[in-house]
């Protein structure tokens, strides 16, 4: 009985300890990112409406409230451009074989009010990671890649997010255009 009390009481402390410095699950707590009532109500326009990326994108937004809906219901159509994956060597070890690549994916996106007019300019996404390789094991190479792959998706979904959040409260009331347009994103390294 005591040794119970000593073990959930670590656990608490620990969990109010690291409540107070302010750690977040990633991916949770996006604050300052919230999406308006008014820009809750989309359509997804897209080469590939089923696609992975295109999935991660849906997931993201609708975690954060918005609903996706036919196009004449909607009252912003977001238009999705491909994903774009690049692959490229970074380093060879001694044996002059590639030691490290750099992974970099990207996308643009838009949105468009129902007139079709549109609101948020293209705007480009893109996130890099580092990954180290091992040529011995080719296998493990390619898991990794994909693995790699999803997480990317997953960070190029949660910037669209934030942007769509950015323009949404730089509209005022009774504009129709942004007060001041974001740069195309630089490269998030990892």
């Amino acid at each position: 009985m005591h040794r119970h009390f000593i073990h959930y009481s670590s656990i608490l402390g620990i969990t109010c300890l690291l409540a107070a410095c302010g750690f977040q699950l990633r991916g949770t707590g996006m604050a300052g990112a919230s999406i308006p009532d008014a820009w809750k109500n989309m359509h997804l326009e897209t080469a590939s409406p089923n696609g992975e990326f295109s999935r991660a994108v849906t997931a993201q937004l609708a975690a954060n409230g918005v609903t996706w809906t036919d196009r004449e219901q909607a009252d912003f159509d977001l238009v999705l451009g491909p994903e774009r994956f690049e692959q490229r060597s970074l380093s060879v070890n001694s044996e002059a074989r590639v030691a490290e690549y750099e992974l970099t994916m990207s996308s643009e996106f838009s949105i468009a009010d129902p007139s079709r007019k549109e609101i948020v300019p293209p705007t480009t996404v893109t996130v890099v990671k580092q990954m180290e390789n091992d040529p011995r094991n080719a296998t493990s190479k390619e898991s990794e890649v994909r693995m790699l792959q999803g997480e990317m998706r997953t960070e190029l979904a949660q910037q669209i997010m934030r942007r769509i959040s950015f323009y949404a409260a730089s509209i005022g009331p009774d504009s129709s255009q942004p007060d001041s347009k974001p740069q195309n994103s630089q490269p998030a390294t990892k």
